[in-house]
């Protein structure tokens, strides 16, 4: 049963911690020693330099373990082990907010699950080669003088330096791990590992060499995969109508061309410097296509019938349709090509061609397209690349075109010499999504050239029957991973670049045959492993193309071969991360940004599924990228840019950038919805900084409170408490399990919300503020007040520890504070929340609820008083609600009761009727109460009266309790108290 709990007025938040003017006044400064008031050392705020100084403490100094509590949990016994494997981030910059969203939600988790007991397992790792390290590494060197062992000595220092940053900055932020034994994918044990899963896959058929087309950037004069591009949607082409002549009109037409002369086939591109290597025009079986003459000029043209209309209004002229038939009518037709007058090319069907745009007829380039090339295999038709590795023309495309780069003067050329032949019907821009290098920045182009390829079209299905035992966090990125995998047929593994792992085949001098088997394999591993991949250009090819290697494949001489040029793909590197870390055959969770859906996820999976017919992982979490608090993508040249080392650290100005702190960078990923667009800047971390601060506030009045308090030896059995006191018990037991639910679910934002409303409704509003008078002006040993004390202690620790895998250093703050443990003692190593289910009685809940019915229907009558004011009657007829509110208070009437603790009043009268003299001024008030017992076999709705009427009692001058019989007399329980006291 929920209530909303509301507070007594003259109660405020435990920043105020009540009682501070208690003893002001003459009369009440006699006793102001006699209370009990909060003391505690644990500051109510720590910023600037005493921040950063408990944060490198605990980091450096190691007073709580920080840097050896990976270690210390891996040699603990446990029953069960969590491994979340460790994605690695890019080695070549500098560690920026991303880094920070990614390894703290990450470490949040590692943390939650070393609380629990278990033995986490976490590997934190770099990707450490690829083409940005490279061109990074050499500035403006370029390439062209160095050799590859030059340019690989250059990457792998700056990628060392890169890597030393980050770690640094990984540690700051207090991600949890042993930082001298992480993996790195230029380790040459690493290589070797890599290479064995290279080994199976080629052995299963997976891996092969072809001459076909692939994203190809002139940019950085290497081949890319899918993941490796990223699509400007505003790029402008220059998009061409063009004509090919109708030179053999198909069989079934060819009866009404003397009707008709010349026809032309219209075909629409945005790459118009494809069409000299043009080997076909395409067009769709099933649709119907119309001979039309144009209005203008009475030229003849060929195009699909649907797309008459729109290409009537882009031509700006009428089409009269001729003839209209089926598109299988088209077999046999063959064209000229439009700048190639001496070539024929043919009329082909194709199931790639689509009727969204264009004219329902396809220009075909085999090298310089995916679909293409289907259709040349398909039909046998060659495939002629005509450009370099430049993205220039090659002397293939003639004199005019040669050396001229496609993306500019060479594609300009074309459509002079197209419109020279006449061929050009319509020219405009085209604004339209384009794939670029994703590194360079640099538009892409489609070329043929012979690579190595994974064919991921075999392992499609078996990697999506892997992907639905797979649990993927939030739901909705798995339809994204499944049209990931449907969009790759293949996989380019190859580089023609030097800062990587070397394919490790050789090629016959005279044939070009490539010799790659499993002994070579395994035997260039077996070295890389103890030399490193360097070894492929220092050691000579003896050394791998041993006499043993030769002789069982039964090869020619060594002199005869010549080592390969490429390197691997680097999401090949790190997609066999799994098969170079992972203890066991999966982890538990991948933990990555949404672009690793088409990267890291995506070859982690293929690899581990070719290998061993399963995912590397059971679960994987897919969080968003980080923004600015508009919403934007940071970038330099706009200025909203955050570095997390200013936010830790402070800027220069610190009256613009002050030093957060670590945990306020942890406590803005926490709270954040991390599986959307995860906004920061200046709103949001004095947000996170403020709330820091108020859970500060209230750990500080816990602590205050249990000063000289010894849970060991002093706490009371739950038995023996008060019911308000169990009632919080049972709170406390409800918040940690709900809090380790979200924490299982990588909920943190969750946690945080769970976390501040049991601060807010539940401590300050509620609890705190009806036990002040008892923690206060009680006996220092009194029970009631030693239950009061047990309780917060438990309080304390729950909430300790809740916020721990999100705060680490202010959990070890308080623990350092908090009573009941050993010196040296730290919270990390003494387990999650502990909770007992004997703190759940029977009635307990319902009695409590029940009062507190009762107190909102009193507190809703006297808007803007002070509770305290007032004595009440509360009627309740004979039954079980009556029973259950006995059980607060014995005597009818009572200043002391728990009852009236609960009611926050005077004084409080149990009976079963309004009496008949009730006061003129009293202020009546109704409402019921529910009563659910065991599982709602009992059931019972109660009515209840509230009169509450000014009370008649004086203001004691030490608790300031309207308790005493007279004015600036001691209430008879404070008069026991200091009588007991002398």
């Amino acid at each position: 049963m929920l209530l909303v709990r509301r507070s007594a007025v003259g109660f405020g938040g435990v920043a105020r911690w009540g009682l501070r003017c208690l003893c002001s006044g003459d009369a009440a400064g006699r006793y102001r020693d006699t209370v009990l008031l909060p003391r505690t050392d644990f500051p109510m705020r720590v910023n600037g330099g005493l921040l950063m100084e408990f944060e490198l403490f605990c980091v450096v100094l190691q007073k709580c373990g920080f840097d050896q509590l990976y270690t210390w949990q891996r040699e603990k016994k446990a029953k069960k082990e969590y491994c979340l494997h460790d994605g690695p981030p890019y080695a070549n910059g500098d560690p920026h907010v991303g880094h920070a969203l990614n390894k703290i939600l990450k470490d949040i988790r590692n943390r939650f699950e070393v609380l629990r007991g278990r033995q986490v397992h976490y590997v934190p790792g770099w990707d450490c080669h690829g083409l940005p390290i490279e061109l990074k590494a050499l500035g403006d060197l370029g390439t062209n003088e160095l050799s590859p062992l030059q340019i690989r000595q250059k990457a792998r220092e700056f990628a060392e330096r890169a890597i030393s940053r980050q770690r640094a900055a990984f540690q700051r932020w207090g991600v949890m791990a042993d930082w001298e034994n992480c993996y790195y994918t230029f380790d040459g044990k690493y290589e070797a590992a890599q290479l064995k899963v290279f080994q199976e896959m080629h052995n299963k058929g997976l891996i092969y060499q072809d001459y076909k087309p692939v994203f190809w950037s002139p940019s950085s004069r290497t081949a890319l995969a899918e993941a490796e591009l990223e699509y400007n949607p505003e790029h402008v082409s220059r998009a061409l109508y063009i004509t090919f002549p109708l030179l053999t009109l198909p069989a079934k037409l060819a009866a009404k061309a003397g009707v008709w002369g010349r026809v032309s086939a219209l075909i629409w591109t945005t790459q118009p410097w494809t069409i000299p290597a043009n080997q076909a025009v395409c067009y769709m079986p099933k649709v119907q296509y119309s001979v039309v003459k144009r209005a203008d000029n009475e030229q003849l043209l060929l195009v699909a019938s649907e797309r008459i209309n729109s290409l009537a209004s882009i031509l700006k002229t009428n089409l009269e349709s001729l003839a209209t038939f089926p598109g299988t009518d088209l077999e046999g037709g063959v064209c000229q090509h439009p700048t190639i007058p001496s070539k024929q090319v043919p009329l082909l069907p194709a199931n790639h061609v689509t009727m969204t745009k264009g004219t329902g007829l396809v220009h075909t380039a085999p090298a310089h397209g995916m679909e293409d090339y289907g259709v040349a295999t398909h039909f046998n038709l060659p495939v002629e690349c005509m450009v370099d590795e430049e993205g220039r023309f090659t002397e293939l495309a003639g004199p005019e075109l040669q050396k001229k780069s496609v993306m500019t003067d060479g594609n300009a050329t074309v459509i002079s010499v197209l419109q020279e032949a006449g061929a050009v019907v319509k020219e405009e821009d085209c604004v339209h999504s384009y794939p670029y290098d994703w590194r360079t920045k640099q538009p892409v182009m489609i070329r043929a050239s012979k690579q190595w390829f994974i064919n991921t079209a075999s392992l499609k299905d078996k990697a999506k029957d892997a992907l639905q035992k797979v649990r993927v966090i939030p739901e909705s990125a798995r339809s994204s991973l499944l049209a990931m995998l449907d969009r790759r047929t293949y996989w380019c593994i190859s580089r023609q670049r030097s800062w990587g792992v070397p394919i490790p085949v050789f090629y016959h001098k005279e044939t070009g045959e490539p010799l790659l088997n499993k002994h070579s394999v395994t035997h260039i591993a077996k070295v890389f492993s103890e030399k490193g991949s360097d070894s492929w250009w220092t050691e000579p090819v003896e050394t791998f193309l041993t006499p043993e290697v030769l002789q069982k494949e039964r090869c020619s001489a060594v002199s005869e071969y010549v080592r390969g040029e490429d390197v691997l793909d680097i999401w090949f590197d790190s997609g066999a991360s799994w098969a170079a870390v992972l203890p066991d055959p999966r982890a538990d969770s991948y933990v990555e940004g949404k672009d690793q859906i088409g990267g890291w996820f995506q070859s982690s999976l293929l690899t581990s599924v070719a290998v061993r017919n399963k995912a590397p992982y059971k679960a994987l979490v897919v969080h968003g990228f980080a923004v600015s608090e508009r919403g934007e993508k940071m970038s330099k040249s706009v200025g909203n840019v955050i570095d997390p080392d200013v936010v830790i650290n402070g800027g220069k100005d610190l009256s613009v950038s002050p030093p957060y702190g670590a945990d306020v960078l942890r406590w803005w990923v926490a709270e954040s919805n991390v599986f959307s667009e995860v906004q920061i800047g200046p709103n949001t971390l004095n947000a996170a900084k403020d709330s820091i601060s108020k859970l500060r506030r209230t750990l500080r009045f816990l602590l205050g409170n249990l000063q000289s308090f010894d849970p060991r030896s002093q706490a009371v059995d739950p038995k023996q408490m008060h019911y308000i006191d169990q009632y919080m018990l049972h709170v406390l037991r409800e918040f940690s399990m709900k809090v380790t639910d979200a924490y299982s679910e990588f909920d943190n934002g969750r946690v945080i919300r769970l976390l501040q409303s049991f601060i807010t409704r539940d401590l300050s509003n509620f609890y705190f503020s009806i036990i002040k008078d008892r923690l206060y002006c009680d006996p220092e040993d009194s029970l009631g007040r030693r239950s009061c004390q047990t309780v917060l202690e438990e309080i304390l620790d729950g909430v300790s520890r809740s916020i721990a895998p999100v705060l680490p250093h202010l959990a070890e703050e308080v623990y350092l504070h908090a009573p009941g443990h050993d010196e040296g003692d730290t919270l990390f190593r003494s387990g999650w929340i502990k909770t007992s289910s004997v703190w759940r009685r029977p009635g307990l809940e319902e009695a409590v609820e029940g009062a507190c019915a009762i107190r909102d229907s009193f507190l809703s009558s006297i808007p803007g008083c002070n509770a305290a004011e007032f004595e009440l009657i509360v009627v309740i007829e004979p039954g079980l609600f009556f029973e259950l509110m006995e059980s607060l208070q014995e005597e009818p009437t009572s200043t002391c009761s728990q009852l009236t603790e609960l009611m926050m009043a005077s004084r409080t009268t149990l009976a079963n009727s309004l009496p008949r003299d009730l006061p003129l001024d009293a202020i009546t008030s109704t409402g019921t109460f529910l009563i659910n017992l065991e599982g709602g076999m009992i059931r019972e709705e109660s009515a209840y009266i509230v009169a509450a009427m000014p009370t008649s009692l004086s203001r004691c001058p030490r608790c300031r309790r309207y308790t005493s019989d007279e004015p600036d007399c001691l209430c008879p329980r404070c008069q026991t108290m200091l009588e007991n006291a002398k």
